[in-house]
């Protein structure tokens, strides 16, 4: 999340209580997961495993529950609660507005596009021209669709990231980590009905230009989806995870999180995807392999049960 103008570190401690130490006249200008941080962001971390990857990143601002070395140029906010932190920065630099109105007075909407009845448009949510949102479609707060974007009735573009704290001293184990990202959607884009895809926790959510996803579709929240990429019904898609350009994937292909697909990757129907696979390939299975390979390795089961009556028959 950017912040609209740079915030002094010394409001942000201020504004959740923190010890600074370090560079005490810096300007933040976002918040931001540690996946995603750019220089100028704030980012937190309340686990020892992930201290020296936090502070040692582009973030310049690190919200951290225990005193330890600086480096030069950044600052850390030192407070018992990292999480509870980052919840209040966000809540407070982005708060819940609900919007009352099925356009809301902030949606800014193209020449030529047709908004259609009992669809929802959330505030600040940006729309190309020449696009068509059918009934019933609902676009959530910061939105951006490009020009010549078809969404198909029932559709859901920007809900809350799928994403928890977890802590075990808590009666509630997990505690939702607050959306405060958005979903950009590029030029000549086309979503079935009843997808979902969910906007990124802190960053953004990505569909590159001349995509066409079909219907029953989730995208989850901060994936990165290329140009011209074919998503068949009920691809689901976990979080933070990049599809590269003329990706294709057939029915019920399930992706994995954090995982990158190769440009110009083919993944047949009902595969399951749960590492990086490299592109210009053709894969199959669950987990997938390479398709020629499988389709052989089916073959040979098949074959199982006459290899063992030959063998038995001895």
């Amino acid at each position: 999340m950017r912040f609209e103008q740079p915030v002094p570190v010394t409001t942000i401690a201020q504004l959740i209580g923190a010890e600074l130490a370090g560079n005490t006249n810096g300007l933040a200008t976002g918040i931001n997961e540690l996946h995603k941080v750019e220089t100028g962001d704030i980012a937190f971390v309340d686990h020892p495993k992930y201290y020296d990857t936090c502070i040692q990143s582009a973030a310049s601002f690190i919200i951290i529950n225990k005193k330890t070395e600086v480096p030069d140029g950044k600052a850390l906010l030192i407070v018992e609660e990292p999480f509870e932190a980052y919840l209040k920065i966000v809540n407070f630099y982005r708060p819940f507005a609900p919007s009352m109105k099925m356009i809301s007075d902030t949606a800014v909407i193209g020449e030529g596009t047709v908004i259609m009845p009992g669809a929802y448009i959330g505030n600040h949510v940006v729309i190309g021209s020449h696009c068509i949102i059918h009934p019933n479609v609902t676009i959530l707060d910061h939105t951006i669709i490009g020009d010549q974007v078809i969404v198909q009735a029932g559709t859901v573009i920007g809900s809350d990231a799928f994403y928890y704290n977890k802590k075990t001293n808590r009666e509630i184990h997990y505690k939702k980590m607050d959306s405060c990202g958005n979903v950009v959607i590029g030029n000549g884009v086309e979503i079935g009905a009843n997808c979902t895809i969910d906007r990124g926790v802190s960053a953004a959510t990505r569909i590159g230009a001349g995509t066409k996803i079909d219907n029953l579709v989730h995208i989850g929240h901060d994936t990165e989806v290329g140009k011209n990429c074919l998503f068949a019904g009920q691809v689901g898609i976990a979080g933070a995870s990049t599809i590269e350009d003329n990706v294709i994937l057939w029915g019920q292909v399930g992706v994995s999180k954090t995982l990158t697909i190769g440009k110009d990757a083919i993944v047949y129907a009902q595969s399951g995807v749960k590492d990086s696979i490299a592109g210009g390939k053709v894969y199959f299975g669950s987990p997938v392999e390479d398709a020629r390979e499988k389709m052989k390795e089916l073959v040979w089961i098949k074959r199982i049960p006459k290899l063992w009556e030959k063998v038995m028959g001895k």
